[in-house]
């Protein structure tokens, strides 16, 4: 054999043997990147839109009492006059009974401010029971009365029905935004009542029907119902 021979086979055996040496040295070279996996890391991914902590103090609710009880006294007025308001709009309560509904809010409240002057203000476990107790009988009453068969007309044909009616929605609207207190509602819806008595005892003695006269007299009595309602929805009384 030739010696150029023998060089090339023994600088191939040499290339051979050293390959695999030259390979596991790139694979543990921390300087090269592209063959080295890249290192797991330990800390979680922080997500893009990552949730708020959750608080650990519980809702506070719409209505929440206060320590003398008052948001849980007035609240309970507030839900008695909406319910009365509707009953009036929706015709389910005549001025009859919401007088008489009304007549008893306003003693309540009144019972309610000379209960607070006795005890600075504030309600006592006592005062806080008794009006609870007299708010439910009441709420029942309210229940009664938009259920039975009395219902004001709320389709009316006659210009005085018609007149009766607008009254009925602005005593309505008063009482659903606190325009009117109570008490004026009271007196307001006992006029009111008063017309329709009449009305209905004109048209008996008349065949049904009314005269001129009598037109004119309860159209005239509803303009100084209509004044009223006017001053008392825009005096400065309102319901607390």
């Amino acid at each position: 054999m030739t010696n150029p021979l023998k060089l090339t086979l023994l600088s191939a055996t040499l290339a051979a043997f050293l390959l695999p040496v030259a390979a596991q040295t790139a694979a543990t070279d921390p300087t090269a990147p592209q063959t080295s996996p890249s290192t797991p890391s330990t800390q979680p991914a922080t997500p893009s839109t990552s949730p708020s902590t959750p608080s650990t103090q519980p809702a506070t609710p719409r209505t929440s009492p206060t320590k003398n009880g008052q948001a849980n006294v007035g609240t309970r007025k507030l839900y008695q006059q909406d319910r009365i308001s509707k009953g009036i709009a929706n015709g389910s309560l005549t001025a009859g009974e919401a007088n008489s509904l009304e007549k008893q809010e306003s003693n309540l409240n009144h019972e309610e401010v000379d209960m607070r002057k006795m005890d600075n203000g504030k309600l006592t476990g006592a005062d806080k029971a008794a009006l609870e107790q007299q708010q439910n009988k009441l709420s029942k009453e309210i229940y009664q009365d938009k259920h039975n068969s009395a219902t004001q007309n709320q389709d009316p044909t006659s210009h005085e029905g018609k007149r009766a009616e607008h009254q009925q929605d602005r005593i309505a609207q008063g009482v659903k935004d606190g325009q009117l207190t109570p008490g004026e509602a009271s007196q307001l819806e006992n006029k009111e009542s008063a017309i329709n008595r009449e009305v209905a005892q004109d048209r008996k003695a008349n065949g049904g029907r009314m005269t001129a006269q009598e037109r004119a007299q309860v159209n005239a009595q509803q303009n100084r119902v209509s004044k009223q309602i006017y001053r008392d929805k825009h005096n400065r009384r309102t319901q607390k």
